[in-house]
């Protein structure tokens, strides 16, 4: 399974990349610096989610939503075209947000914000413009390799990649992981930590030449 960042150099990631940067008026540039940043944040608080039972099943039965079966990936011309990006696609996207996030989800887009030097309601739409797509992602190589409960996570962790250089200042900077507990802090401990090498870390390290 390519990586997330593979998977944004891909003729489908270039379109995404080109859809969301119509419908913010940022350039593509600064369009793909904040997908590959918040891409691998969402997907490592999936994965962070899926350590437990409840968070597999839940995270399985929405990848097997018809929304999420991969069938999205061959719509990206429409969903994201002159006429703006689909109202369902933004809806899904929102709630795909708030259930990974959760409370995190404002403080995600502003480091993002303030690392990428995107206006926060620009990251915003982008990255659930984005979120739906991901999910046809997981979806789809669910279904090619017929992953069950039990292997959710490593089709994640396949997903995120397996680079094992990271940069730890920088995860901080986007993360802003100050021990309160939260989700996204747990996903910064879970690569800085020790307990992780690769991963979140891996990617954005790579990314930044690190």
């Amino acid at each position: 399974m390519a990586s997330i960042l593979d998977l944004l150099s891909s003729d489908m990631g270039k379109q995404l990349i080109s859809g969301a940067s119509a419908q913010t008026g940022q350039s593509e540039d600064k369009t793909a610096n904040v997908l590959s940043m918040a891409l691998p944040v969402i997907l490592s608080a999936m994965q962070r989610n899926a350590t437990t039972p409840q968070g597999a099943q839940s995270l399985s039965n929405a990848l097997e939503d018809k929304r999420h079966d991969g069938s999205i990936l061959n719509q990206l011309g429409g969903l994201l075209g002159n006429g703006g990006p689909d109202s369902n696609l933004l809806i899904d996207g929102e709630g795909i947000l708030k259930h990974v996030l959760g409370g995190n989800q404002e403080k995600v887009e502003q480091n993002i914000s303030k690392t990428s030097g995107v206006d926060a309601s620009s990251v915003a739409k982008i990255i659930k413009m984005a979120a739906p797509i991901l999910m046809g992602v997981l979806g789809n190589q669910k279904r090619k390799d017929n992953v069950g409960e039990s292997g959710i996570g490593d089709l994640l962790g396949s997903v995120l990649g397996k680079n094992t250089n990271h940069d730890q200042s920088f995860i901080e900077t986007l993360l802003d992981a100050d021990g309160d507990g939260s989700i996204i802090d747990d996903v910064a401990g879970m690569v800085m930590g020790g307990k992780k090498k690769g991963g979140l870390g891996g990617l954005l390290g790579g990314l930044f030449g690190k």
